[in-house]
């Protein structure tokens, strides 16, 4: 199989189910933003030294590639398809996780800078990348209707990143850096 079709010179592209939509389309936009999101994670996992971490990692790469899917997919594929979709149970995985990772570091007092350690400073930046897949998906549902689970997903995913910045800071030994504020 190659990997070039030719079928997207003119800048379209096709979704699963067989329908050609623009390269421009929102759609396209946040299915992409998803895929950004599953590679920033990749990045961020070659940082990690937990094999807890690393493990929770692969089965989040693996539900944004079922994220990815369900926004690459028309309603009718959705709808006749066994493709797998991001279940609750999914978000609630990402809820656990939230709540251990967060038992080691100090509770925050402030508004902290990204950044610390190495891994911090990715799990940060895939956190940004997250928040923006999360609303080009929110422009998204404006035009149409997506399922709920997405929505919690990607917003539980950006907190969880967060958390994870914050542990791998915590497990570098190095501090959380404060937002000074009005202070300057």
């Amino acid at each position: 199989m190659k990997i070039y079709t030719k079928t997207g010179d003119a800048g379209e592209t096709g979704l699963f189910g067989g329908d050609r939509v623009s390269k421009a389309s929102l759609r396209v936009e946040t299915y992409g933003e998803v895929d950004e999101l599953n590679s920033t994670v990749g990045w961020a996992r070659v940082a990690v030294q937990d094999p807890e971490v690393d493990a929770l990692l692969n089965q989040i790469q693996n539900d944004l590639f079922e994220a990815g899917a369900e926004l690459g997919s028309t309603a009718e594929r959705k709808d006749k398809s066994a493709m797998p979709l991001i279940a609750e149970a999914q978000v609630e995985a990402l809820e656990r996780a939230i709540d251990k990772y967060e038992q080691g570091p100090a509770p925050l007092t402030s508004f902290i800078l990204p950044g610390g350690s190495e891994g911090a400073s990715r799990f940060h930046v895939a956190r940004c990348v997250c928040r923006r897949a999360e609303r080009s998906l929110v422009a998204l549902g404006a035009q149409e209707t997506l399922r709920g689970e997405l929505f919690r997903y990607i917003n539980r995913l950006s907190d969880l990143l967060f958390v994870l910045a914050r542990a791998a800071n915590h497990r570098a030994g190095v501090e959380d850096i404060p937002w000074k504020g009005l202070e300057g």
